[in-house]
């Protein structure tokens, strides 16, 4: 398979550049930026990203093109580390996000660098990145510890592996929050994950993995917050399953970014898993209301509802599994310094100020569902 690694230019807008804003970078209240802190403590705006770097480093990220990747690659190109994305090619390699500056922007596309190719041609894998050489390797991507192990067989003199896990791993407890010693669970959907962790710890690399819970954000491609905008913006109730308390929680995507950068050179993250999340939890039907109040929307009539009785074939209702899931991020905060920069409400409506609110979405609204449950919750008043 022909591959190259090439230096991204683009200097006329890309497909997303309908998403640029007169905010200039400031990203409705949370500017994309951040200090190299030495020994002086550095007074942030809230919301800004920072980290400690010691040197620049020569990084590749798997994949890079979509949601996370689009905001860690931006902090760690502003550090000065040399970044190149390893995608399929599919997508453009730099998109103008939204509130990010023309001239941002233009420094980003000139900086970022791509190789193509595809992570299961195990053979290229290894042959391009042995040829190539980087310090350390930012796994967004990976499912499979498969995948993972021609990464580690081409980077012999590999500095760091930083992995994007998941608290799905996690088994189901009725003692709550989730912790990092929690019991995992073999047969979780995530298991593919839980593998490559294993792999990493067998193998003796320097490998730090996040396990996020539910991520929120603009330009999230999961229909998280998304799900509920569109039911808001057509004025429909909200269906929730149960009874509306269970309890999860929420991180934001710049806040997940911050954190993957605050583990780079960090010699207490190595061999460390860190659960990554907002500080606060809340109910479905909490989630619900403070969708509404980020959208500028009047308090939804929310109706419950038993999944049991419903045959939806394959299509799913709601975009939550149906009970409690949350997880402490007290051990991220305190190894690593980092702490959620968004509260719920905020980071709702951030991400509605700089994409739904700006109708743009990932996926077109789908009733059929709801229409389901509320012609049956209807009938039976």
């Amino acid at each position: 398979m022909a591959s190259r690694l090439v230096v991204v230019q683009q200097h006329q807008p890309s497909s997303l550049a309908f998403l640029h804003s007169s905010l200039s970078s400031d990203f409705n209240g949370c500017r994309l930026t951040h200090s190299v802190q030495f020994k002086r403590n550095v007074v942030q705006p809230k919301g800004a990203l920072h980290v400690t770097a010691s040197s620049a480093k020569k990084i590749l990220i798997m994949g890079g093109t979509r949601f996370i990747g689009l905001f860690l690659s931006r902090l760690l190109v502003k550090e000065g580390h040399q970044v190149t994305l390893f995608t399929r090619g599919k997508a453009p390699i730099a998109q103008q996000l939204p509130g990010e500056s023309e001239a941002e922007f233009a420094d980003f596309s000139s900086k970022i660098q791509h190789l193509k190719g595809d992570r299961q041609d195990f053979d290229f894998v290894k042959s391009s990145l042995s040829a190539e050489g980087y310090d350390v390797v930012y796994d967004i991507n990976g499912r499979e510890a498969v995948e993972v192990e021609p990464i580690l067989d081409a980077l012999p003199k590999l500095e760091q592996y930083i992995y994007c896990s998941s608290a799905g791993v996690y088994l189901k407890s009725d003692l709550m929050p989730h912790c990092e010693v929690d019991a995992v669970d073999p047969k979780s959907r995530h298991k593919g994950k839980l593998d490559t962790e294993s792999l990493l710890q067998t193998r003796g690399v320097n490998w730090t993995a996040l396990r996020p819970v539910y991520i929120y954000g603009p330009l999230n491609y999961n229909p998280v917050e998304e799900w509920f905008f569109h039911r808001l913006k057509a004025g429909r109730p909200i269906p929730i399953p149960g009874s509306g308390i269970q309890i999860t929680s929420l991180g934001h995507v710049k806040d997940l970014a911050d954190a993957f950068v605050r583990v780079l050179g960090n010699d207490v993250a190595s061999g460390q898993v860190y659960n990554i999340s907002g500080d606060k939890y809340v109910t479905f039907d909490g989630l619900a209301k403070a969708c509404a109040k980020a959208g500028g929307f009047p308090e939804p009539e929310i109706i419950h509802y038993n999944q049991k009785e419903y045959d939806f074939g394959k299509k799913k209702a709601f975009p939550f599994r149906d009970q409690h899931f949350f997880a402490s991020i007290e051990k991220a905060k305190k190894e690593l310094g980092w702490k959620p920069e968004f509260d719920l409400v905020e980071g709702l409506t951030d991400s509605y100020n700089l994409d739904f609110g700006r109708g743009t979405f990932r996926k077109a609204a789908d009733f059929s569902t709801d229409d389901m449950i509320l012609g049956k919750t209807l009938a039976t008043v």
